[in-house]
């Protein structure tokens, strides 16, 4: 009796694991992909004998109790899963295996960042739901130059995937879904901060950063101003259209400026 009382709470702990193993699998992201270096935890439901706390090698192969050498280097975690189970089960070990694997540190998974980062390249994901955030920290920010806006290309559930971050939304109380966790093979791109240029009877001509909202005062403002000859009735905005052609417009000082907008002073005649 006392055996069998050990027993059903053996049993019983290793099912409270196993739960506590799927509910952390299910909060991260089910199509990871094993790779050199990852740290992972096999746990077979009701044969603890067959559990497995080990590391994934260059050759991706594994040795695995009653089942020798097994290649779970470049499968998924659901794949790997059901290699082992298939594997159990063919060779009548168990008759309904019921295998699971948690990657317990990520080392085999990379993303790259490029663009306009502090440190652009190629960085390990090291623990399991790395976010944007954290892959952006590891990439030293955004660069001086660089844009609050990104995005992150990739692959989700087999199809191609791609996703605009506004990260100055993001960073003040946004949605925190933005913060999107990075899989392997992600290629965040941060884009150059949009401009302007300003030009003729200004202090500082040259270019400018487009800050959001910035108006045409704005712009004059942070050129320090207009030189003794500039006017403002000789004020002119170039902006390209969609179709490439390039209109000239009289602006109020209060018109919102658009990327790449070119604006010219003109020199008073009086």
């Amino acid at each position: 009796m006392r055996r069998l009382f050990f027993r059903l709470f053996a049993a019983a702990a290793l099912l409270a694991s196993v739960a506590t193993a799927h509910a952390q699998r299910a909060s991260a992201v089910t199509d990871y992909v094993l790779g050199p270096g990852d740290v992972i935890k096999i746990t077979v439901f009701q044969s603890p004998e067959l559990s497995l706390d080990t590391r994934i090698p260059e050759t991706g192969v594994v040795s695995y109790p009653l089942l020798g050498a097994v290649q779970l280097g470049n499968l998924t975690v659901a794949a790997a899963e059901k290699r082992i189970a298939d594997g159990l089960l063919a060779g009548k070990f168990l008759k309904q295996p019921q295998v699971s694997i948690l990657v317990i540190t990520q080392r085999g998974s990379q993303a790259t960042v490029l663009g306009h980062a502090v440190r652009q390249g190629r960085y390990p994901l090291e623990v399991t739901n790395t976010k944007l955030s954290d892959l952006l920290a590891l990439a030293g920010g955004v660069a001086p130059d660089g844009s609050d806006t990104l995005t992150v290309v990739g692959t989700r559930d087999g199809k191609p995937f791609r996703k605009q971050v506004d990260l100055r939304t993001l960073f003040r109380g946004g949605n925190p879904a933005d913060d999107i966790v990075i899989l392997h093979n992600d290629v965040v791109y941060i884009e150059r901060m949009p401009q302007v240029y300003v030009y003729g009877e200004v202090q500082r001509p040259g270019v400018l950063r487009l800050e959001r909202g910035m108006t045409v005062l704005q712009a004059l403002a942070a050129s320090g101003g207009l030189t003794l000859r500039g006017t403002q009735r000789g004020i002119r905005v170039h902006r390209r259209g969609s179709d490439g052609t390039v209109q000239e417009m009289t602006p109020g000082l209060q018109e919102t400026l658009q990327q790449d907008d070119v604006v010219f002073v003109r020199e008073s005649l009086f």
